[in-house]
């Protein structure tokens, strides 16, 4: 019998010994009801049993360890071949109820594989779908979807078209909410309607023509995600200008290199907010990086502004009296947005998004995040980073409400926003639900109504997502991964196949890509995609376009071109795709690879909320060996000596006997209050940790 020990194990796991025997004995009747628990099918109907249970049982309902045990115990001894264990599994329902279901339905598919297919051997077809589904709205209808004329790594998409991308956002309902919104100092909900958003968008563009910002210049958004920031945000792409985006945290030097870069003519910004108990001055920072003309927003809770500089404006002075105004239509690859990537050793690529990108990050929120109108989508996030504009496109496009929180997203007033707010997907960056797990600060909250979690940033570990899947009853989590250069996804999920905790099932629809090492096909490699695909940048403000994404390439396996992107993906068994980081972060010592992820999934210590592992050459032999960035639970441990040697000790015994004793070679421990960040849920790439290594070490080469 399976469970022999499993009084044990959840006594271990955090339950009182009565109620590990009483569990112990309703997974037996389970059991006895199954004659092959190692048969791939048996297993998912234990799991389902075993959710029932848990769904019955208040002990297993307060203790995640113990849920783990009985995901662990459904799924041994699984034979690879069949991929991972699925925590999730799409209900019978799902071919009518879902936009994927429905869309192969109607082309009488049965297989999602067969709809993917489809999507990418026909992909004018598939964007005229997509575009007619979505009912993106065209002042010149397009010619056609694509010119087959036009180079693949340079495509003409919606040749002759003229439209503003942003009219597609006022589909819905004038009385509809857009918007529902609250902060960590205010908690309060307030709404915006679709008719609101539309007239205050519209004074936001009679404001930028009287300050004298003419079609085709640029603004900076230097702003946490408001509603008012919103409207900033469509306005400005109502009136024909393009947006450059600042991520709200940024230091003066970083507002003055993206502005500058951006070339932008002016910012809006807000003079401070209150997150995590301490109010953060803003606009400070945009004069302290001698940014241009400021139009300042006043904190939270102010009527007013003081400003800083005579040539500045305060929102109200701004705003202009009228809330109507027709908006300035333009070809399909006006630009519409900078935004620019997380950037480490050099300046970041500033990518432009042009009025075509919206519609990838709008059909990708559509069709694999199934987002209708009845939804309420919130991620944490800001203009700053492609998942702001993502957020706006994929709901407002989509008729959906946008439910937005400023404050800290790990304390529990954001769990009772969010559970106050009926979000209905609730996107993540895996460091948030690492935080979450470890102060638990989500637990015992209403999240009924969440019907499905997306995640994205960075790698996530298969236990802390199937954490997140339990604070809402095991709903499934959506891994979705692209960049700000894809306007959306390459690798995702969906709502048709099984969610097995961080597993991608598919290549996006519309785009696919093959796996590559050292220039062969393989099962583990870097990514590159397979172009055309909308959404995808054709142009970069600051650095080469071709040479960064397309120069020395292979052709595919059938002679494809192939665009360059630099993660590191592994296929597993049962369509599954697990990602292994940027191709940046992996590790080579003694010949023996690895992904830094691969290495942090055993770092698990009693002394350490989070850990990254750099690969250094420490003595300059060609050689690398491992020092890992630390974040230990006690903050006195910080510059504990003693701490750092158990810490070194027992990482490289851990990596010996779980990993590879050839990967052992732990050189250093660095103990930091926090992992450095180049975004929000992005730690820096091991490039980066290295530099930031050495200069901790003030060049010294000899070991410590």
């Amino acid at each position: 019998m399976r469970s022999l020990h499993l009084t044990e194990e959840l006594s271990a796991a955090g339950l009182r010994p009565s109620e590990a025997e009483t569990v112990r004995e309703q997974v037996d009747a389970v059991l006895r009801r199954h004659r092959d628990p190692e048969d791939a099918d048996a297993q998912i109907r234990i799991w389902s049993d075993f959710q029932d249970l848990i769904r019955s049982s208040a002990p297993l309902q307060e203790c995640h360890r113990a849920r783990s045990v009985l995901y662990d115990l459904a799924y041994r001894g699984r034979d690879p071949a069949r991929g991972p264990g699925p925590a999730w599994i799409p209900p019978e329902d799902a071919l009518a109820t879902t936009h994927l279901g429905q869309w192969m339905t109607r082309r009488g598919l049965t297989r999602y594989r067969d709809l993917h297919r489809w999507s990418v051997e026909h992909r004018e077809d598939y964007w005229r779908a997509v575009i007619e589904e979505l009912g993106i709205v065209f002042r010149t209808p397009p010619r056609r979807i694509l010119d087959p004329r036009s180079d693949p790594t340079h495509p003409d998409w919606l040749p002759g078209a003229e439209l503003n991308i942003a009219e597609s956002c006022f589909r819905a309902d004038p009385t509809q909410v857009a918007i529902v919104s609250a902060s960590e100092a205010d908690p309060t909900l307030r709404r915006m309607t679709y008719g609101d958003l539309r007239r205050l968008a519209s004074r936001v563009a009679h404001g930028l023509e009287s300050v004298g910002v003419r079609p085709g210049e640029r603004i900076a958004l230097d702003l946490p995600m408001t509603p008012e920031s919103v409207a900033i945000y469509l306005g400005t792409i109502l009136a024909g200008r393009s947006v450059v985006g600042v991520a709200d945290a940024s230091a003066p030097l970083d507002v003055e290199k993206r502005v500058r870069i951006g070339g932008a003519k002016a910012v809006f910004t807000i003079d401070s907010y209150v997150r995590d108990g301490k109010e953060h001055g803003i606009y400070e920072k945009v004069v302290e990086g001698h940014a241009p003309r400021a139009v300042v927003l006043p904190a939270e809770g102010h009527g007013s502004v003081r400003l800083r500089r005579a040539e500045d404006l305060s929102w109200e002075d701004f705003l202009g009296g009228k809330d109507s105004f027709e908006a300035v239509p333009g070809r399909p690859s006006d630009v519409t947005n900078v935004l620019f990537s997380s950037g480490t050793t050099k300046d970041p690529k500033a990518i432009l998004w042009t009025q075509a990108t919206p519609i990838k990050s709008a059909a990708d929120a559509y069709l694999h995040h199934d987002v209708g109108p009845e939804d309420v989508l919130a991620w944490p996030t800001s203009f700053g980073w492609m998942m702001g504009p993502w957020l706006t496109y994929g709901s407002l496009v989509n008729c959906a409400t946008m439910a937005l929180y400023v404050g800290a997203a790990q304390r529990r007033a954001f769990g009772r926003f969010v559970s106050e707010a009926g979000v209905s997907m609730l996107g993540v960056v895996p460091k948030l639900v690492r935080g979450w797990k470890e102060e638990r600060s989500m637990e015992g909250l209403d999240w009924s109504r969440i019907r499905r979690f997306s995640s994205t940033g960075e790698t996530s570990s298969p236990g802390e997502m199937l954490y997140l899947m339990g604070l809402a009853g095991y709903k499934p989590v959506i891994e979705y991964c692209g960049g700000t250069e894809i306007g959306g996804g390459y690798v995702t999920g969906t709502l048709v196949q099984p969610c097995a905790p961080s597993c991608f099932t598919t290549p996006a629809m519309g785009l696919d890509f093959v796996l590559l090492d050292e220039g062969h096909a393989a099962d583990r490699g870097e990514v590159f995609l397979i172009p055309p695909s909308m959404g995808l940048s054709n142009d970069l403000l600051n650095y080469d376009h071709r040479k960064e994404y397309y120069a020395g390439l292979p052709q595919g396996p059938h002679g494809e071109v192939l665009r360059r992107h630099g993660d590191q993906v592994e296929r597993l068994g049962g369509g599954y795709y697990r990602h292994h980081g940027r191709i940046d972060d992996m590790v080579n010592i003694y010949g023996i690879k690895s992904s830094a992820e691969e290495i942090r999934s055993v770092l698990a210590h009693e002394l350490v909320y989070d850990t990254k592992p750099v690969a250094v050459d420490v003595g300059d032999t060609g050689q690398h060996s491992l020092v890992i960035y630390a974040v230990p639970r006690d903050p006195r441990l910080l510059g504990d000596v003693a701490a750092r040697d158990r810490l070194k000790r027992d990482f490289a015994r851990e990596i010996k006997e779980r990993l590879n004793p050839l990967l052992a070679h732990v050189h250093d421990v660095v103990l930091v209050p926090e992992l450095p960040q180049t975004g929000p849920g992005k730690t820096k790439t091991m490039k980066a940790l290295r530099q930031d290594y050495e200069s901790r070490r003030g060049g010294d080469k000899g070991s410590r």
